[in-house]
């Protein structure tokens, strides 16, 4: 059985005539271009440490299979900005899963997004500890409830974003948990 004990975030920016070497690129500049990555869904295991990237990366090696939570978003329109994030939603309890989820969008920045993100994590991991809070109200209005209900310990995020490429190149830009066996 293989349970993650602990998690690294990472974020990328690329750029190339071609998409998929666009792709690459950004998962070059996250530092993760060299392993064969399998995206997972969002559930962020019990008891998981998040870890340095620097200090995450020791522990793979290149061509190992590694599993990754990750959002990217391309573009070839110049100018067009466009953004990646993981959101994670930390629970109280270390006995207790969290949940880590994937955004991407058109015309917002990596605050926005990143805020975004941790807001669906945190919904995810409310829903299933019986938080309740108005899906309307405000971003600020539900953190506040999460925070009362001490069921979330903490949010936090990964995010990118950039500027579509003046000439027309493709952008791609990724945002990535990445989880050590």
């Amino acid at each position: 059985m293989f349970v993650s004990k602990k998690i690294f975030l990472t974020k990328g920016v690329g750029r190339h005539k071609e998409k998929l070497n666009s792709f690459e690129m950004a998962l070059r500049d996250a530092g993760i271009a060299h392993f064969n990555l399998v995206r997972v869904s969002s559930i962020f295991p019990p008891g998981c440490k998040i870890i340095p990237k620097s200090q995450g990366l020791k522990y793979l090696r290149a061509g190992e299979v590694v599993f990754v939570v990750m959002s990217q978003s391309e573009t070839n329109e110049p100018h067009r900005l466009i953004a990646s994030s993981v959101g994670i939603a930390i629970p109280s309890k270390a006995t207790s899963h969290g949940y880590l989820s994937e955004h991407h969008s058109y015309g917002q920045t990596e605050d926005v997004a990143g805020d975004y993100a941790e807001d669906l994590a945190a919904q995810m991991l409310a829903t299933i500890s019986g938080v309740e809070f108005n899906p309307e109200s405000s971003y600020d209005d539900r953190k506040e409830t999460w925070k009362i209900s001490n069921e979330i310990y903490r949010t936090i995020n990964v995010s990118q974003s950039a500027i579509g490429d003046k000439r027309g190149w493709w952008t791609t830009v990724v945002s990535g948990a990445v989880l050590i066996p």
